[in-house]
C-alpha cells in the first residue's frame, strides 16, 4: 500500500490541477444542490423501530391518523397575579383558542369537560369558562393565575408546513395582546435548527494558530484548513441536499461538522509534517518528498480514518433512525476528510511546491530539527520512561476517581426542565409546573383495545377512565379520541411527576403491564406512547445497548491493532487506555451536567441528565481518534525500534518524532470541540464537553504520558507476537518500510547505471587519450 500511496502523491503533485479541478466542480455541485434543497430539513423525530412506543405510534398513523400527530402547549399566565378569569383575559384566551383551532392541521379536541373522571383533579384544575360555556382545550389552574391550552395536530410538529407552529404562536398573542396576559410555548413547539454559528470560528482561528507554530509557515498552515473545510463541505453539504430524503436532527450537522474539521485537519497536518521534515532531514525535492509522506503518514492517514469510520457506523447495529443518521453523516465526512488528504492535498502541494520550505529554513532546518531532539518533547519521554510505575500508578488513580461520578449517571432526552431558566421552554414548562402539577409537562398518550367480545362503548369508556386516574402516581385522565366501532380509545394520562421521574418511567411500565389491574376491569389491551413515552423507551434502549456496543468496540480495537502492530501486548495496552479515558470523560460529564460543577463556566443555570444517546456516541468518536493517536505515536516507536534504537532508546526516539506532532493534533481536536461548548444549545454543548474531555485526557495522559510509561515497562515483549500468528497474520506496512525498500533499490540501481556508465565514459576517454 505505501508504494502505491506514494506513486498517487507523485501523480498528484505533477498532475496537480487534473486532481484540483474535479474536487472543486464536485464542492461547488454539492453546496449547490445543498443551498437550494436543504432549508428547512431539521427535524426533532426520532424513530425508534422495536420499541412500545413506536409500535403504537405505527398503529395508531394507521387507524386513527389524526390522533397521530404531534402535541403542543400554549401557556397563558398572567404577570401581575390577577385571575385570567376576568372578563377581559378570559375572552382573549377563548378568543385564541377559536382562531387557533381554525388552522389547517390542528386537530379538534373534545371539550375538557365531558370527559372529566368522577373526581376532579387534586390539583383543583377547572376548564375555563367563558359566557357560561367551557373553552375547548383550555384547562385553568386553581388560582386562576395559569391557563394551559392543549393541542393536537395531525401531523407530527416537524412534518407540519413551515410556519404552522409560528402561526399558532402569533394568533395567541395577537389575541390576548392588551390584557396583560403572556403567552409561552412549550419545548415541542421550538423552532429546530442546526445550531451552527460563529463558535466553531473561534475553534478554526486556534487551529490555525497551532498549525502555523507546528509547521513553522503561513502557506503550510494554511493547506490543512483548506483540506478540512472542503472535506466538511463535501460530508455535511451532501446530507443536507439529501435531507428531503433523510431525516436530519439538529445535532447531525453539528456532529459531522466537529468531527470532519478536526480529522480533517489533522490528517493533513500528519502528511504536512511528514513531507517537510523529510525535505529537511534528507534535503529532497518538494514532489519526491510529497510521495513518500504519503506513502508514509499516509497509510496511517488511511487507517485512522477507517477506525473512525467503523466505530461511526457500528452504531448503526442499535437500530434507532436518526442515531444511524447522524453516525452515517459523520462518517461520510471522515472518508472525504481522508479521500481528500490523499488527493487533493498533494496536489496543493504540487502548486505550492517548492516554497513549502523557505531557503532559509532548509538552510536553518537540521539545526532547528536537533534542538527540537533535545527540546520538550525529549526530556518528557525520558521522565515517562525513567519512573514507569510512579507515571502507570499516578494516571490510573487519578482517573479511577475522576469516573467516580458514573455511578450516579442518570440518561434523559432534553425538555423544558433541562433548559436555561431564561429560555422560553423552561418558562412555559415551570408556568405549567406551578399551575397545575410537574406531570402536565409529561403527558402520555394510553392507546386501549378490548379483548374479543368487548365493546369500548361510553359506559366502558367511562369505567377505564376512572381506573386511569384511580392509580396512584396518575394526576388527571382524559379522552381525546375514539373510533366509532368501538375498537380503540385515546386518553391523556396525567402523571403526578415530570418527564425524567422515575416514577413516570414505573407508570409507563405498569400500564404496559398485560397483567395490570387497570387493564383487567373492564379487559382491555394498553398501549403508551407519547413524546415522553419515546423518550423513556430511547434512554431505556441506548442504556441495554451501551455494554454491548462497548464490548464490540474492545473487540474490534484489539483486532485492528493486531493487523497493524503485529503485536499482542500492545493492543492490549492501548484497548485498556481507552476504557479509561471513557470512563473518566464519563464521570467529568457526570459531574459537570448532573452535579453542577462548574456549570457557570460552561455556561448554563440548570442540571438534568446526561443526553441518552451522548455516551454510546462519544465512545464511538473517542475510539476512532484515540486510535488515531495511537497509530502516529506508537508506529513512529516501532520505526525507531525496528531501525536498531532498542528498549528506552526506541522509546524516547519514537516519541521524539511523533509527539510533538499528536500534541498539536491534539490541541487543534480540543480547540474545535470546544469552540462548541459555548453554544446555547443543551445538546450540543453536551457533545462539545464530553468529546473535548475525552480528547483532553486520551490524548494528553493516555497517549502522550501513558503509553511511554507502558512501553518502557512492557520493554521489547512490547513487539512481541508468536510464530505461529506472525505467519498468518497479513502485513499492512503501516510504517512504509517497504517504500524503504523500494527507495533504496531504485537508489541503488541508478547507482549502478551511474557508475556503468561512468566507468564506459572513462574507458572512451582513455581511449582516444591513447
Amino acid at each position: 500500500m505505501s508504494i502505491v500511496l506514494y506513486r498517487l502523491g507523485r501523480l498528484a503533485y505533477r498532475r496537480r490541477w487534473a486532481f484540483i479541478v474535479p474536487w472543486l466542480v464536485a464542492l461547488g455541485a454539492t453546496l449547490f444542490m445543498a443551498a437550494d434543497n436543504g432549508a428547512g430539513a431539521i427535524t426533532a423525530n426520532v424513530t425508534i423501530d422495536g420499541t412500545p412506543s413506536q409500535s403504537v405510534l405505527d398503529q395508531l398513523r394507521a387507524e386513527l391518523p389524526a390522533a397521530a400527530g404531534g402535541q403542543g402547549t400554549i401557556v397563558f399566565t398572567s404577570p401581575t397575579g390577577k385571575t385570567l378569569d376576568s372578563t377581559g383575559a378570559a375572552a382573549g384566551i377563548a378568543t385564541a383558542a377559536a382562531r387557533i383551532a381554525e388552522i389547517p392541521h390542528v386537530a379538534q379536541r373534545p371539550d375538557p369537560g365531558s370527559a372529566l373522571p368522577a373526581t376532579p383533579p387534586a390539583n383543583g384544575a377547572r376548564p375555563m369558562v367563558v359566557a357560561g360555556r367551557p373553552v375547548p382545550g383550555v384547562l385553568l389552574s386553581a388560582d386562576g393565575t395559569v391557563a394551559m391550552l392543549q393541542l393536537q395536530f395531525d401531523a407530527q410538529v416537524d412534518d407540519l408546513p413551515e410556519g404552522t407552529v409560528d402561526e399558532v404562536v402569533d394568533r395567541a398573542r395577537v389575541a390576548v395582546a392588551g390584557t396583560g396576559v403572556d403567552v409561552l410555548s412549550s419545548s415541542s413547539l421550538a423552532a429546530r435548527h442546526a445550531p451552527i454559528g460563529g463558535h466553531e470560528a473561534i475553534g478554526l482561528a486556534v487551529a490555525a494558530l497551532v498549525l502555523i507554530l507546528t509547521l513553522g509557515s503561513l502557506v503550510a498552515a494554511g493547506l490543512p484548513l483548506i483540506t478540512a473545510v472542503a472535506g466538511v463541505g463535501l460530508g455535511l453539504g451532501g446530507a443536507i441536499a439529501l435531507s428531503h430524503t433523510i431525516e436530519l436532527t439538529s445535532a447531525t450537522p453539528v456532529l459531522a461538522l466537529m468531527v470532519g474539521l478536526a480529522v480533517g485537519i489533522d490528517y493533513a497536518l500528519f502528511i504536512v509534517n511528514r513531507q517537510r521534515r523529510l525535505i529537511l532531514t534528507q534535503g529532497i525535492s518538494a514532489e519526491r518528498a510529497t510521495g513518500q509522506a504519503l506513502g508514509t503518514a499516509g497509510s496511517s492517514v488511511i487507517f485512522a480514518g477507517a477506525t473512525v469510520v467503523v466505530a461511526l457506523s457500528a452504531l448503526s447495529i442499535i437500530g434507532i433512525s436518526f442515531l444511524t443518521t447522524m453516525a452515517l453523516v459523520a462518517a461520510a465526512t471522515v472518508v472525504f476528510a481522508v479521500l481528500i488528504a490523499l488527493t487533493f492535498l498533494p496536489a496543493l502541494l504540487g502548486v505550492v511546491g517548492e516554497r513549502i520550505v523557505s531557503p532559509r529554513v532548509r538552510t536553518k532546518g537540521r539545526d532547528l530539527l536537533m534542538q527540537e531532539h533535545r527540546g520538550v518533547a525529549h526530556r518528557w519521554a525520558t521522565h515517562m520512561v525513567r519512573r514507569p510505575w510512579v507515571v502507570v500508578g499516578a494516571i490510573v488513580a487519578g482517573l479511577a476517581v475522576a469516573a467516580m461520578p458514573l455511578g450516579s449517571m442518570t440518561l434523559g432526552m432534553p425538555s423544558g426542565s433541562s433548559a436555561d431558566q431564561s429560555s422560553p421552554e423552561r418558562q412555559s414548562y415551570d408556568a405549567i409546573s406551578r399551575g397545575f402539577g410537574e406531570g402536565y409537562n409529561a403527558p402520555l398518550i394510553v392507546v386501549a383495545q378490548p379483548t374479543p367480545g368487548v365493546k369500548l362503548d361510553r359506559s366502558t369508556i367511562g369505567s377505564l377512565t376512572q381506573a386511569l386516574t384511580n392509580r396512584p402516581g396518575v394526576a388527571d385522565t382524559r379522552l381525546i379520541g375514539a373510533k366509532p366501532d368501538g375498537s380503540i380509545a385515546l386518553f391523556t394520562v396525567i402523571p403526578n411527576e415530570g418527564p425524567l421521574a422515575p416514577a413516570t418511567a414505573d407508570l409507563v411500565e405498569e400500564l404496559r403491564a398485560p397483567q395490570s389491574p387497570i387493564a383487567s376491569a373492564p379487559p382491555v389491551t394498553l398501549g403508551v406512547t407519547g413524546l415522553t413515552a419515546v423518550n423513556i423507551d430511547l434512554s431505556a434502549k441506548l442504556a441495554d445497548a451501551l455494554p454491548e456496543y462497548i464490548a464490540l468496540i474492545v473487540v474490534i480495537s484489539l483486532l485492528i491493532l493486531l493487523l497493524v502492530f503485529r503485536s499482542i501486548l500492545i493492543p492490549i495496552k492501548a484497548t485498556a487506555g481507552f476504557l479509561l479515558s471513557i470512563l473518566a470523560t464519563f464521570g467529568i460529564t457526570t459531574a459537570v451536567f448532573q452535579w453542577g460543577w462548574l456549570k457557570e463556566i460552561i455556561g448554563f443555570d440548570t442540571t438534568g441528565p446526561l443526553l441518552s444517546f451522548l455516551p454510546i456516541m462519544v465512545t464511538g468518536i473517542l475510539y476512532g481518534l484515540a486510535m488515531d493517536y495511537e497509530v502516529f505515536l506508537v508506529s513512529s516507536m516501532r520505526q525507531a525500534h525496528v531501525h536498531g534504537h532498542h528498549d528506552r532508546a526506541g522509546i524516547i526516539h519514537g516519541f521524539d518524532q511523533a509527539g510533538r506532532v499528536v500534541l498539536a493534533a491534539a490541541v487543534i481536536m480540543i480547540s474545535v470541540f470546544a469552540g462548541f461548548i459555548i453554544t446555547n444549545d443543551p445538546t450540543i454543548k453536551q457533545l462539545g464537553l464530553a468529546l473535548t474531555v475525552g480528547i483532553l485526557i486520551d490524548a494528553l495522559l493516555i497517549r502522550l504520558t501513558l503509553v511511554p510509561a507502558l512501553m518502557a515497562i512492557l520493554g521489547p515483549s512490547a513487539w512481541s507476537l508468536p510464530h505461529w500468528l506472525d505467519r498468518i497474520l497479513p502485513n499492512l506496512d503501516i510504517e512504509g518500510d517497504r517504500l524503504a525498500e523500494h527507495l533504496a533499490a531504485q537508489a541503488s540501481a541508478i547507482a549502478s547505471i551511474a557508475e556503468t556508465e561512468g566507468g564506459d565514459l572513462r574507458e572512451e576517454t582513455q581511449v582516444r587519450s591513447r
